[in-house]
């Protein structure tokens, strides 16, 4: 077979944007930007530092990891730090919540101890490779077109959590919160386990 015999290379894959407000089950992954501010606990070099703005943040790649829209990919950024207040910030912290809200299967209504571990990580590193059910909005590129991003992340407390997180596997291998919270055994079919789950440690 030569370079020139077209007749076994793949068919082309659609490019056209997921439809908004599409919900999808995603595997996170951090581009490390090799910036650390151990002062805030930013360390691992998972952050980056746009030198232009002073702007600090996590570059994110999303997988979708199943369905009609299986290996197509996003890219967002969560903020952690910006020179003109604390508004980007916050906004990431709160992004941040919900995609471990969730991951773990947590309702964001829980307050009881086990939910508060739930939602505490020891470093970006537990967020490299998480899994959750989010939801795609539509943004522009640098070109001014549009792009699929995910800027939320749907909780336990949605009517379609359970059904759509219902085959994850991350689900599965992720902790049970410890307070009897059935959400999590709705969506990956396993009881909570009694005791602090890894992350609570």
């Amino acid at each position: 077979m030569t370079y020139f015999d077209f007749n076994s290379a793949s068919e082309q894959t659609s490019f056209d944007l997921i439809p908004k407000g599409t919900l999808v089950r995603v595997r996170m992954t951090i581009k490390p930007g090799g910036f650390d501010d151990p002062s805030q606990g930013w360390t691992g070099g998972y952050a980056t530092r746009n030198d232009n703005t002073g702007s600090v943040y996590l570059n994110c790649e999303f997988v979708v990891m199943e369905g009609e829209f299986a290996r197509r990919k996003m890219w967002s950024l969560i903020g952690l730090h910006s020179p003109k207040g604390p508004e980007w910030a916050n906004m990431g912290r709160t992004f941040v919540k919900a995609i471990l809200n969730s991951a773990r299967g947590v309702h964001p209504g829980d307050n009881s101890p086990a939910a508060q571990n739930a939602r505490r990580i020891s470093g970006f590193a537990d967020l490299d490779g998480i899994e959750f059910l989010g939801k795609v909005d539509w943004d522009k590129d640098q070109n001014g077109q549009d792009k699929s991003v995910i800027k939320a992340a749907i909780t336990p407390d949605h009517k379609d959590y359970a059904a759509l997180m219902g085959g994850a596997q991350g689900a599965a291998k992720a902790p049970a919160p410890a307070n009897g919270s059935n959400a999590y055994a709705q969506a990956t079919g396993r009881a909570s386990v009694p005791g602090r789950p890894s992350w609570a440690q």
